[in-house]
């Protein structure tokens, strides 16, 4: 029988990925230990490790960026309201 499938919560990810990382035992000797498949271990390990960097600030470089666009935006919202307000008055609405 199938067990329904789970989503798991990203602290018991992180616990099971730095487990596989520091060699606490095999894939599939976590995985059991765990209770889940070896191949979410595999794969919580590899995000781990590739997001890692994001922890230690590589992640503001992006966030100045949102905040940049998140302003860009705003801007145009503001552009088009007014030529939308301009617009419905030349057309008597």
């Amino acid at each position: 029988m199938r067990r329904k499938r789970r989503n798991h919560e990203p602290g018991f990810k992180a616990k099971v990925a730095l487990a596989a990382l520091s060699g606490e035992g095999t894939l599939a000797e976590l995985a059991e230990r765990f209770d889940v498949h070896p191949n979410p271990v595999k794969q919580w390990m590899q995000q781990l490790s590739e997001q890692a960097s994001d922890v230690f600030g590589a992640g503001e470089e992006s966030k100045k960026l949102d905040e940049a666009d998140t302003l860009k935006l705003h801007a145009k919202i503001g552009q088009l309201t007014l030529e939308n307000d301009f617009l419905a008055k030349a057309l008597g609405r």
